[in-house]
């Protein structure tokens, strides 16, 4: 057997189309979805993100505002930042770049961003939204997984769904976004006694721990879905999931890609988050 791969690359350009012609029915209207991204402090990998999220927005026809800070920004003044955007009927969205410099609480910034503008989903009115079924912004990532296991028509209904991994950003949304559609859910992380005992029952697994070789061949059930999360280097360099691709995917029966998998589907959830922010608004 050799798994099919999803693709995140093609399915994202499909929704960041669909998008697009909201974006432009919402243009008509004299709306032009607006998302601000706030980035404190000199990391090279948070500034490839918001570089990629900006532009994303601009391809979408959405509008965007990148606001930069020195590492040494209070956090007062950042609160102070986030209000404004909160106050300001063009901006749809905010988003603040993880992580923040250590002398900034992110929780307190997280819970500062108004939750009608919550587009990372990271607030604490989201996560209780998602807890009990009600309305509002799903973490990105989890979303996307979402979104690539609805392209493969799959049915979670009855089924055993693996979820290696338990962040407040991945792993408990998407345990409850699959227990949503009727799955039946097992959260596995660092504590687990026997993780390939569980892995071996899963009709879908995602792993999302950012660990290299965390789900080989051996612990995968002959057709099964797997969702790779993981953003990793291999020794030479090269961008890797925490899935073991070649070895799982000759198991496997759909699995997806690093790159070309999740995270295109995550900037493009995004934009899906900020679109329906501004149609709300």
């Amino acid at each position: 057997m050799t798994a099919q791969r999803i693709d995140g690359t093609a399915l994202s350009k499909q929704l960041r189309s669909e998008v697009a012609e909201r974006a432009q029915a919402l243009r008509v209207r004299g709306i032009i979805p607006g998302l601000a991204v706030i980035l404190v402090g000199e990391s090279p990998a948070s500034q490839v993100y918001v570089r990629n999220k900006v532009k994303a927005c601009e391809d979408s026809g959405l509008y965007s505002v990148l606001e930069k800070y020195d590492a040494d920004m209070s956090q007062a003044d950042l609160l102070a930042r986030i209000d404004a955007l909160n106050q300001d009927p063009s901006i749809h969205g905010v988003l603040v770049q993880l992580p923040l410099p250590p002398h900034i609480d992110a929780q307190k910034v997280i819970e500062a961003i108004a939750p009608a503008k919550d587009v990372d989903g990271f607030h604490v009115a989201s996560a209780g939204a998602l807890m009990v079924g009600q309305p509002g912004f799903w973490p990105c990532t989890p979303y996307g997984c979402m979104k690539m296991l609805d392209s493969i028509g799959y049915d979670l209904n009855g089924k055993h769904a693996v979820v290696i991994g338990r962040s407040n950003i991945v792993g408990k949304p998407m345990a409850l976004m699959l227990l949503q559609k009727n799955a039946t859910v097992t959260i596995c992380h660092s504590g687990t006694k026997n993780l390939k005992a569980m892995t071996l029952q899963a009709d879908v697994i995602v792993a999302a721990v950012g660990k290299r070789n965390v789900l080989t061949a051996d612990m995968v059930k002959p057709g099964a879905v797997v969702i790779d999360v993981g953003m990793n280097r291999d020794d030479s360099g090269k961008l890797c999931g925490d899935v073991d691709f070649d070895g799982v995917s000759s198991v496997a029966g759909y699995i997806t890609p690093v790159p070309g998998g999740v995270g295109p589907m995550t900037i493009t959830m995004l934009l899906v988050n900020t679109l329906e922010a501004a149609e709300k608004s």
